[in-house]
C-alpha cells in the first residue's frame, strides 16, 4: 500500500515554468544553473585576484591541483598537443560538478510535499543534453579542423569501409549516452530522497537524508569526472591522424566509455 502511494504522491519532471516567445522555461532548473554559473565565475575570478608567484592562496592550490590533473589526463591521451584542450576540461569538471552538488543543499519547503526551490540543474534532463551537444559538436568541429574536408569523413571508413554506418551511428549516440549517463545517476539521486520522504516516518527522514546525502556527493564528483574524461578521449580520437593510432584511441574511448558505463550503473 505504501509503494501504491509514494506512486501516486512522487511527481516527476513538475517544475515551475513560464512562458518566453512561446517556449517554456523551467525557472527553478535556470536559477540553479545560473547560481553554479555564479559560483564557478567567482572561483576563478577569486583565483585570479589571489594568485601569485609566491607562497599560494588555498583558492589557488584547488585550481592549480584541479588543472595539472585535468593537463596529465590530457598529455597521457593526446600528448603534448593535448594541452589545448585543458582549459574545456577543467571548465566541464568543475561547472558539472558544481550543479551536481547544488542539489546537497536542501531547499523544500516541505520535504516529502514540494519540490526543491534550488535542484541540482543535472537532474533535469536539458542541461545535461545542452553540455552533451557542446562537446560533441566542438569535438566534430577540431576534427574538421585537425583532418581537412577529405580526411574527416575518410576518417568514418576506419578500419573497413563496411563499418562506416556502425561508425556514422556510434557518433549519433554520443551526445545521448553523455546526456543519459549524467542525467540518469543525478535523477536518481533526487528520485531516492523523494522515495524516502514519502515512505519513512517524518521523525526517520532527516536520519536517511544525512546517510544518503554525503553518498550522493560521492556519485556527483564521480559523474563529472567520468564526463570530463570522456570529453577529453574524444578530443583525443577526433584530432588523431594516423590509422594506427586511431584505431587504437578508438578502443581507448570504447573501453573509457564501458568503464564510465560500469560505474555509472553502481
Amino acid at each position: 500500500m505504501k509503494t501504491l502511494y509514494a506512486a501516486k504522491t512522487i511527481h516527476v519532471g513538475l517544475h515551475p515554468t513560464v512562458k518566453l516567445l512561446g517556449l517554456t522555461i523551467d525557472t527553478d532548473i535556470v536559477t540553479s544553473t545560473l547560481l553554479a554559473a555564479a559560483i564557478f565565475l567567482f572561483l576563478g575570478f577569486w583565483m585570479r585576484k589571489k594568485v601569485t608567484s609566491g607562497v599560494p592562496s588555498k583558492i589557488q592550490i584547488f585550481w592549480e591541483f584541479l588543472y595539472h590533473q585535468v593537463k596529465d589526463l590530457a598529455e597521457s591521451a593526446m600528448g603534448p598537443k593535448g594541452r589545448r584542450f585543458v582549459p574545456i576540461g577543467v571548465t566541464v569538471f568543475l561547472f558539472i560538478l558544481i550543479c551536481n552538488w547544488i542539489g546537497f543543499i536542501p531547499s523544500a519547503m516541505h520535504p516529502g510535499v514540494s519540490g526543491e526551490i534550488i535542484p541540482a540543474p543535472t537532474g533535469d534532463v536539458n542541461l545535461p543534453l545542452a553540455m552533451a551537444l557542446l562537446v560533441i559538436v566542438w569535438v566534430h568541429i577540431e576534427s574538421f579542423r585537425a583532418r581537412g574536408f577529405r580526411g574527416y569523413f575518410r576518417h568514418y571508413k576506419q578500419p573497413y569501409t563496411a563499418l562506416a554506418p556502425i561508425n556514422i551511428i556510434e557518433e549519433i549516440t554520443k551526445p545521448v549516452t553523455l546526456t543519459f549517463r549524467l542525467f540518469g545517476n543525478l535523477f536518481s539521486g533526487g528520485l531516492m530522497i523523494a522515495v524516502m520522504t514519502t515512505l519513512l516516518p517524518i521523525y526517520v527522514v532527516p536520519f536517511g537524508e544525512i546517510i544518503w546525502k554525503p553518498f550522493e556527493l560521492f556519485i556527483g564528483a564521480i559523474q563529472a569526472y567520468i564526463f570530463m574524461l570522456l570529453t577529453i578521449l574524444y578530443f583525443t580520437f577526433a584530432t588523431s591522424h594516423e590509422e594506427d593510432h586511431e584505431e587504437e584511441v578508438r578502443h581507448t574511448v570504447h573501453d573509457a566509455e564501458q568503464r564510465a558505463l560500469h560505474e555509472a550503473s553502481h
